[in-house]
């Protein structure tokens, strides 16, 4: 039997939220909601559309993934398991001392991450960086930057969209995630950033806005943004609307959900729902 891209992509996706829960049953606590919003994004990216090898992180050739928010690690770190760079096994060390995965990304630790995650906003200035230095070496590896909504509202977010539209970064692709919802409340209150779509044509990217958890639509999204890369030209910015606790009804519908604090009766009951939803949909 043969498996479609998309059924790939969505078995992954599945895998990496329980690798998530797994991983936030460590600490009681976390980025779970951002993490298993992105999955379907981060599963995309990882199974269908990234260049590089997982025993050699390292590797000249390979495709370059910067994650800007490095609270988003733990979407990251199952992402990374999926495909083999970190050993599934070693995720029960999440946030623990000594352990290559911390709660936040850092680059000298984990095998995979590229940068270290600190103040928001520094990811797509780094990721604009990277894209120009490798052409000036005459290299054309993709560059693929994942942030936040939250990042749209810092300036150097926007100076770096400048620089990469005037330096003609067309091997750069962007990819934010747009679940609407910041560390201090909504996003839309604490500085709107609509119309996204508007802003990132207008700073000269070839510009997408996809259901961040509808796997076909961000497939076909990646699919264009790849035809549009080429080593001169404009760069792409995907924007995909997530839902906090995606696959997971009970975290879907909490209150506070940019750090949540989930009851130790309640992870077991999270992976039912995630199992129950995933079986449903087949």
């Amino acid at each position: 039997m043969t498996t479609t891209r998309a059924e790939k992509v969505r078995d992954a996706a599945y895998r990496m939220r329980h690798h998530i829960l797994d991983m936030g049953e460590v600490q009681g606590q976390g980025y779970v909601g951002q993490a298993l919003g992105v999955a379907d994004l981060l599963a995309v990216t990882y199974v269908d559309q990234l260049r590089f090898r997982a025993d050699d992180p390292h590797w000249p050739e390979r495709d370059r993934f910067l994650l800007s928010t490095g609270h988003y690690a733990i979407a990251l770190y199952a992402a990374l398991a999926e495909a083999g760079t970190v050993p599934v096994t070693e995720l029960e060390t999440y946030g623990s001392d000594g352990s290559r995965l911390p709660m936040s990304g850092m680059a000298s630790y984990t095998p995979g991450m590229e940068i270290s995650g600190g103040s928001l906003g520094h990811g797509l200035t780094v990721a604009v960086g990277m894209a120009l230095g490798l052409r000036l070496k005459g290299r054309e590896q993709r560059v693929f930057n994942f942030l936040s909504d939250g990042e749209l509202d810092e300036g150097s977010t926007w100076e770096a969209a400048m620089g990469a539209a005037h330096h003609q970064l067309g091997l750069l692709t962007a990819m934010v995630d747009m679940n609407a919802l910041q560390a201090d409340g909504p996003t839309e209150n604490v500085l709107g950033i609509e119309p996204a779509e508007e802003k990132w044509e207008a700073a000269g990217w070839f510009t997408q806005r996809v259901d961040g958890n509808d796997i076909d639509a961000l497939l076909a999204a990646f699919d264009a943004a790849a035809e549009q890369a080429r080593p001169v030209g404009r760069p792409s910015v995907i924007l995909c609307d997530t839902r906090i606790g995606r696959g997971v009804p009970l975290l879907e519908t909490r209150e506070k959900a940019h750090f949540m604090r989930i009851d130790e009766d309640e992870w077991q009951l999270c992976r039912e729902q995630l199992s129950e939803g995933y079986e449903g949909a087949r």
